[in-house]
């Protein structure tokens, strides 16, 4: 029987979202479809993620969207941008019914007008308008299939992990989440130059270990100025875009989550620099790891750079109006300007050290 996974979670007897869960599971049931999650009571960590993907034959989201319910579907549309093959021909649903998926539409929708999403996320992340609409579309997807994303292979991987101690003098770590697409000479200035930064004044940066876009460059100005540079990357994505040169220290992971977990784990603060759907993904789990207090996010900061380009649009807007209706005061906060990073960082470096003494 085909399994199904289903998302969200029934916040009791009065949720309104209970009769629209239960309608559609009859549905699934009735067409055939054994159904995981069924009762929305079982958790995803990063470190079962691609497990819970390898097992799953289709994604279905229910109205009532959750930080971590955008957090699985964008995670899906990931990894259709970065063939992932646990993914390969599997459809991802969406029921809409109460527009709580609007925002992150409107995000992706940004995204993609500012170049940084090549395709349209609606070929991917299907949506539908009522449950009986919902098995209709995954009939659909069974005979027609999914599109190609339009992206191909430049390589083989034969990376592996190696480690160079941080130096003494560091005052910490700071991981910058961007794009590893966009190739705009002033975006990627901007990377280099918070690279040349961040070495000049003893903080490590650590990325996602990409050759190209504003990540490769953000690597580069940190190499270039000689500052300790780590990194993590999954074999599928190396396949893609290659890794960078000069890299101090690098952790080879079999998936993105475990990949954004060894970043996590290995940063003291967090720059979210233009990006697509990849830097949507890490962001939402840092605010997720935020709420449930996690460990690895505990008084760590984060900084989105909200660049504005020449026609004077800011680059994150619609996500910060999105975080805006989800997150509290101090989860995150807004840089406008380059110049205004650093200082954020060692703000918020002084204030997670006085609370390690």
């Amino acid at each position: 029987m085909p399994k199904v996974r289903l998302s969200g979670t029934v916040l009791g007897a009065e949720d309104p979202c209970r009769a629209t869960r239960a309608h559609l599971l009859h549905l699934l049931f009735s067409a055939g479809w054994d159904i995981y999650n069924s009762n929305g009571d079982q958790r995803i960590t990063l470190s079962n993620v691609e497990k819970k993907i390898i097992e799953s034959d289709a994604f279905v989201f229910t109205p009532g969207a959750t930080l971590e319910d955008m957090f699985k579907a964008i995670s899906i549309f990931v990894g259709f941008q970065t063939l992932d093959r646990n993914l390969s021909g599997k459809p991802t649903v969406i029921l809409n019914q109460d527009k709580s998926w609007d925002p992150l539409f409107a995000v992706l929708t940004h995204l993609r007008k500012m170049g940084t999403i090549k395709q349209d996320y609606r070929d991917f992340l299907l949506t539908a308008s009522s449950p009986e609409s919902v098995l209709e579309t995954l009939d659909v997807v069974k005979s027609q299939g999914l599109p190609d994303v339009g992206r191909h292979k430049i390589g083989e991987s034969k990376a592996s992990s190696f480690e160079t101690p941080v130096p003494d003098d560091y005052i910490g770590n700071a991981c910058v989440f961007c794009s590893a697409s966009l190739e705009d000479p002033n975006y990627l200035a901007d990377g280099e130059s918070l690279g040349r930064i961040l070495a000049e004044n003893r903080i490590g940066c650590v990325s996602g270990a990409g050759r190209s876009g504003i990540m490769g460059a953000v690597v580069k100005g940190s190499v270039d100025a000689g500052g300790w540079t780590a990194g993590s990357n999954v074999p599928h994505i190396i396949e893609l875009e290659g890794l960078p040169d000069g890299l101090s220290s690098f952790w080879l992971r079999p998936d993105i989550y475990t990949r954004m977990e060894v970043m996590i784990a290995n940063s003291d603060a967090f720059v979210i620099f233009p990006g697509g759907a990849g830097t949507v993904q890490e962001l939402l789990a840092l605010m997720i790891f935020k709420h449930q207090s996690n460990p690895l996010m505990a008084g760590k900061p984060v900084v989105i750079f909200n660049r504005e380009n020449y026609n004077g649009q800011k680059f994150w807007d619609p996500l910060i109006d999105l975080l805006s209706d989800m997150c509290s005061l101090g989860d995150f906060v807004v840089a406008n300007t380059l110049e205004d990073i650093l200082p954020a960082i060692q703000l918020g470096m002084k204030h997670l050290q006085s609370e390690r003494v």
